[in-house]
């Protein structure tokens, strides 16, 4: 079964902090998304494979080391997703960046797919499917499905709030997936909204109700 990773670095739970407080408007909400989302991505990336490479330094040669293995490939669940992408793509310029979209069918509450755009080389890149909130985990499960059609074979999951109902239904569809997050919260309420969570993170971001 996947390991959920919370990630307790007390500046991404100081940032937190704020991005949940319904006072932060919207400008202040994106950059903060921006910075923990910079913060998660170099945590999510601590076990990226290096090699060694010889370098002239203006001193001497040196022996250094440089990422090896899989390319890194970000795919952001729109429209929410598109928020956490810029702070990522911060630390992994070189990363490539493919685009789901699915909205949440309002009786149902299933996902529905709508947009499907993927890096043509799938099968060679480790992939960070990125979703601000785990609320039902339906959205996300169904992102990493259609992943996982495509032939991607290595793939983590990055949230900034998730809930107890949102990584069981993960662990149990996918559990080959690891989750990180940087909170996981009580529950979700009578309309599948994370308690107590941030809110909506889409009309949030974008200023939108």
């Amino acid at each position: 079964m996947g390991q959920v990773h919370v990630m307790d670095h007390p500046l991404i739970q100081h940032k937190l902090t704020y991005i949940r407080d319904k006072n932060t408007g919207t400008k202040e909400f994106r950059e903060l998304v921006d910075e923990v989302a910079a913060l998660m991505a170099y945590e999510i990336t601590r076990d990226l494979q290096l090699e060694e490479v010889m370098i002239q330094t203006p001193v001497t040669e040196a022996k250094c080391k440089v990422l090896a293995g899989k390319k890194i490939g970000l795919v952001p669940i729109l429209r929410a997703g598109l928020g956490m992408i810029d702070g990522i793509l911060k630390l992994i310029p070189a990363a490539k960046v493919g685009h789901i979209g699915l909205y949440r069918d309002p009786v149902t509450l299933q996902a529905v797919e709508y947009f499907n755009k993927m890096p043509n080389d799938v099968e060679e890149r480790d992939f960070i499917v990125i979703d601000p909130m785990l609320a039902t985990g339906a959205s996300a499960s169904e992102a990493l499905k259609i992943m996982k059609r495509m032939g991607v074979r290595s793939m983590k999951m990055m949230c900034l709030i998730g809930c107890p109902e949102g990584v069981k239904r993960i662990q149990e569809d996918h559990p080959d997936v690891d989750i990180y997050v940087a909170a996981v919260d009580e529950r979700l309420n009578e309309k599948s909204y994370i308690v107590p969570g941030l809110g909506d993170a889409g009309d949030r971001l974008f200023g939108t109700k």
